[in-house]
């Protein structure tokens, strides 16, 4: 176990109490899921002259999710950015927009304090509507329930940008399918984009250009996590330190499948995150040892690992198990879902 103290957040405890789904019924109020996913094949080459890394990539959503409901209204006047708290800001093309976002943990253990104007649900807002030209005052409140464990390697905040997109583009009136969107996706993070497609999806590029669908597992999955995180920009500097290469022969087999169970378990950022927190190492090989595995891997670049287990029940034990040991886990499964609307 940790000897770190625990810390409570008093100011979102008390608006967590106060909440009431009521506050975000009725007109321009939407309610939207945020899949988790996992990297069944993450193979990343070198460095580009912008900065970021080739990469090829396979995700697959997962069963588990955040929950955020938004309400957008008009407002008055556009709103005054002085002396907001730290969970508002401001943000669009005309400084029009005034977004609160209230995150409440469901499940993730533990969230971090994140001012609103450095959450990616706001960036994704404050994005959208400049690329929009949405310029009339508007007031946007978000309340992010997370049950995705923060740098886990399990894509939460860019599930959440992705989610966000499509509740705005909805409230706002725009198609699902439309293509600034997706450009905007681009624009906040590599994962963003494969949470428009959902299901299993090959990309290439820095991991953000989607190349195609693949056929979805149903399988069981247990999810792992040590209680220390992997920053994801500390893992690719370790890697640059040591560059471990995937074999040209795994890559093409990951480019020609047509079915997520054609793809073999395969990342090279392990070894960089392992250097970073040794307790990974610890986690896989516990996990493999438990009944009813079948094959671990490290979820993109850490903390946590999945789990492939031989069905549910088996899955729930051995998560059980984990928790004992103080580790965070979920029993979960393989889904062929993506970031959504849901229904009223």
């Amino acid at each position: 176990m940790s000897d770190k103290p625990l810390t409570v957040d008093m100011l979102g405890a008390a608006r967590d109490a106060q909440w009431s789904a009521l506050a975000f019924m009725g007109p321009g109020s939407v309610r939207a899921m945020a899949p988790a996913k996992v990297n069944l094949f993450l193979g990343v080459g070198e460095r580009r002259a912008d900065g970021r890394h080739e990469v090829l990539t396979v995700m697959h959503a997962l069963a588990l999710h955040d929950t955020l409901h938004v309400q957008v209204r008009p407002a008055d006047q556009a709103p005054d950015g002085d002396d907001l708290p730290s969970h508002a800001a401001v943000g669009g093309p005309a400084c029009n927009l005034r977004v609160t976002v209230d995150v409440t943990d469901k499940g993730a253990g533990g969230v971090p304090d994140i001012p609103a104007c450095e959450n990616i649900v706001f960036r994704a807002a404050d994005l959208l509507a400049r690329a929009l030209g949405q310029d009339a005052p508007c007031a946007i409140d978000v309340r992010l329930e997370k049950a995705i464990p923060h740098q886990a390697g399990l894509g939460g905040g860019s599930s959440d940008a992705a989610a966000m997109l499509l509740a705005l583009a909805r409230a706002w009136g725009l198609a699902a399918d439309d293509g600034r969107l997706e450009e905007a996706a681009a624009a906040l993070g590599a994962d963003v984009a494969f949470f428009l497609h959902g299901g299993c999806a090959l990309l290439d590029g820095a991991g953000e250009r989607f190349v195609r669908q693949l056929a979805p597992l149903r399988q069981a999955v247990l999810l792992v996590k040590p209680l220390a995180g992997v920053s994801t920009a500390a893992a690719y500097e370790a890697f640059d330190a040591d560059p471990a290469s995937v074999p040209p022969e795994l890559l093409q087999v990951a480019r020609d499948a047509q079915d997520a169970a054609e793809i073999p378990l395969v990342n090279n950022l392990e070894g960089a995150a392992d250097v970073l927190e040794p307790a990974l190492a610890e986690v896989r090989a516990w996990a493999l040892a438990q009944p009813g595995a079948r094959d671990a891997l490290l979820c993109g670049s850490g903390a946590a690992t999945f789990v492939v287990m031989e069905d549910f029940d088996a899955a729930c034990r051995a998560a059980a198990e984990a928790k004992r040991r103080g580790w965070w886990a979920r029993a979960t499964s393989f889904a062929g879902t993506r970031a959504a609307v849901l229904p009223a």
